[in-house]
């Protein structure tokens, strides 16, 4: 490899972790601003979530074909100018002369930025892995970026918690305003570095873009796809309930009285923590640990977690981080099963790049169409997390993670047998 591939790939390495970074700081103020619309409309606290990824739904399938067609710099371009109005049109309804509209001028606001985060997921995630040559070295970079984007993930919802602190009928957007112009220049800022910086154009170089097969007509990637429609479920539900879980101080909850919003917000903060520290742990071993293995092992330890939290009682307590505004950053007193789920960001950390590094294995030229219709199953993110969430006004917070066992389940299930490939003979140069 010659010097200025190197370098050029090095750039593009270090765009596309930044860019991965975005992702997480996008999509992680969903569940923490359905706090606040929770307070008013009791059936809102997902719903911004779900919009959010909904728009993976619409959106995918046509970001796989605009990597064909335009390449990944202006692809991504394009998604940043969307996410720019998505936060914009968020903005617009903490004005107060929107009155009761106000609600769903942020669920469109929240619907644009899926279509900015779909784009820019479809854009990272076959860069990264190609850029990493595949196989273990390919999720190892894709880990490395998915660290970038644990850290954006952490700092969302703490940061969200601390504007907020006691969510009262009181409680509205234009108290995270300073949130919202924090993100609006990160994407200004961003699509300045975007045009400037020199990606590789993998698709572009090819004579064509009409192929005799598609994605489809891989198995393994198939059954992959439906393990990150499961995947991203499990990753937002579990912090959101966790979440609405400490937030609700009514005895369906947690019961805590003060700063329930602030002290969740900061909880569930430590599961993106974890998951930083699991994405990093993650990068130092998959030279040498296969993806399968790793896939394998944290999705039983998973399992066990979620176990253990759905059994026991909340009366049994444990001293956690969390934030209030008289004791500022301090340990509080909050149920143990609240740990167990959020060790599960450990688990969850490897899943995301594991996932799509399995499914994408062997596929070669189908690889950007195969990103497309990966992403367009993101959409589980938003359908299972508002599942879920009717489930815990049914059958209580707790419960409700019985849903997780099962979506962990099939993760065993693909990391173990539906991974492999039985399609090599189809040519794929």
């Amino acid at each position: 490899m010659t010097e200025t591939k190197k370098n050029t790939n090095l750039v593009a390495i270090i765009t596309m972790c930044f860019i991965f970074a975005m992702i997480s700081f996008v999509t992680n103020m969903a569940a923490p601003f359905g706090n606040i619309w929770k307070g008013q409309y009791s059936w809102a606290g997902m719903m911004g979530n779900m919009m959010n990824f909904a728009a993976y739904l619409f959106m995918g399938i046509p970001a796989g074909k605009m990597l064909l067609k335009v390449g990944y710099k202006k692809t991504t371009l394009i998604a940043l100018a969307t996410g720019f109005v998505g936060i914009v049109i968020q903005w617009l309804s903490s004005r107060s002369f929107l009155g009761g509209s106000a609600i769903y001028v942020y669920l469109l606001g929240a619907f644009v930025c899926g279509f900015c985060v779909c784009m820019l997921n479809t854009v990272v995630n076959p860069m990264l892995n190609l850029l990493g040559g595949g196989g273990n070295k390919g999720n190892q970079y894709i880990q490395i970026g998915g660290t970038l984007n644990s850290l954006t993930g952490t700092l969302t919802p703490l940061l969200v918690g601390v504007l907020i602190g006691t969510v009262t009928d009181k409680t509205a957007m234009s108290d995270v305003a300073p949130l919202l112009f924090i993100a609006m220049a990160v994407f200004a800022i961003a699509f300045v570095i975007i045009s400037l910086v020199k990606i590789p154009e993998p698709a572009q170089e090819r004579k064509t873009t009409v192929y005799e097969h598609s994605a489809w007509n891989f198995r393994h990637f198939v059954l992959g796809a439906v393990a990150i429609f499961m995947y991203v479920g499990i990753e937002i539900g579990i912090p959101a309930q966790v979440n609405f879980f400490l937030s609700d101080a009514t005895e369906k909850g947690a019961g805590i009285a003060l700063n329930g919003a602030a002290i969740g917000g900061a909880i569930a903060a430590v599961y993106w923590l974890l998951m930083m520290v699991g994405r990093f742990s993650s990068t130092l071993i998959s030279g040498k640990v296969s993806t399968r293995a790793q896939m394998t092992a944290v999705s039983a330890v998973a399992i066990v977690l979620v176990l253990a939290a759905i059994f026991t009682p909340k009366t049994v307590t444990v001293n956690m981080p969390g934030y209030s505004a008289a004791d500022g950053f301090a340990m509080f007193r909050v149920p143990l099963s609240c740990l167990f789920l959020v060790l599960c960001g450990l688990c969850t950390s490897v899943m995301w790049g594991a996932i799509f590094n399995l499914a994408v294995e062997g596929l070669g030229k189908y690889t950007e169409s195969a990103s497309g219709i990966f992403m367009m199953l993101v959409v589980g993110g938003g359908i299972m997390p508002l599942i879920q969430e009717y489930l815990a006004k049914g059958v209580g917070y707790m419960n409700s993670y019985w849903l997780v066992v099962a979506m962990l389940a099939y993760l065993l299930y693909y990391a173990v047998a539906g991974s492999k490939n039985v399609n090599k003979d189809i040519p794929v140069d």
